[in-house]
């Protein structure tokens, strides 16, 4: 695997700072709230693992799973919902935990429908932001670090299923994914 890698963008441990940080102020927003975590799959599992960890406030867990990129590096445009949430979020303070957020579209259409659900309040984390390849408008509230136009793979994030054990954060070389 680590023949494909072209540069690593942020070490194991630069990695785990961020995640101390952004647990800070999460639980600094949300003192004497409870919120519901939802993870979405599968990308995000290994960050929102260490993730709440860090958080010091009540909270549940819940996972979606949404689809449009299948094995492609390119959005489709097209979401699917794979897994819905178990949880009821009616009246409940939300916190999306994302691993990239890359055209937004996939996240704008989930943010709709969760709103249409009557979540008392909706913010998203993200630990990764490519802000240069937005389609949409989108708020996200907490960001780890924002990335270049790159294919990116590791700590969760894959390309075709693989990569996503590594502990750091790296650009795959092209010629791995064109």
């Amino acid at each position: 695997m680590e023949k494909d890698i072209k540069e690593v963008l942020f070490t194991k441990e630069a990695i785990q700072e961020k995640v101390k940080e952004l647990g800070r102020k999460i639980s600094e927003e949300y003192v004497s709230k409870e919120v519901i975590v939802i993870g979405v799959l599968k990308g995000a599992n290994i960050f929102l693992g260490d993730l709440v960890r860090e958080i010091n406030i009540p909270l549940s867990i819940d996972f979606m799973a949404v689809s449009s990129y299948g094995f492609s590096t390119e959005s489709s445009g097209v979401v699917r919902i794979l897994k819905d949430l178990d949880l009821e979020i009616e009246n409940k303070h939300v916190l999306i935990i994302e691993d990239i957020v890359d055209t937004g579209l996939t996240l704008k259409y989930l943010t709709e429908n969760l709103k249409s659900r009557k979540a008392a309040s909706l913010k998203i984390c993200t630990l990764l932001d490519k802000p240069l390849r937005r389609k949409c408008d989108l708020n996200i509230d907490y960001v780890g670090f924002e990335i270049p136009d790159e294919f990116i793979v590791g700590y969760g994030i894959d390309f075709a299923e693989k990569y996503r054990n590594l502990p750091f954060i790296a650009t795959l070389k092209k010629e791995v994914y064109e």
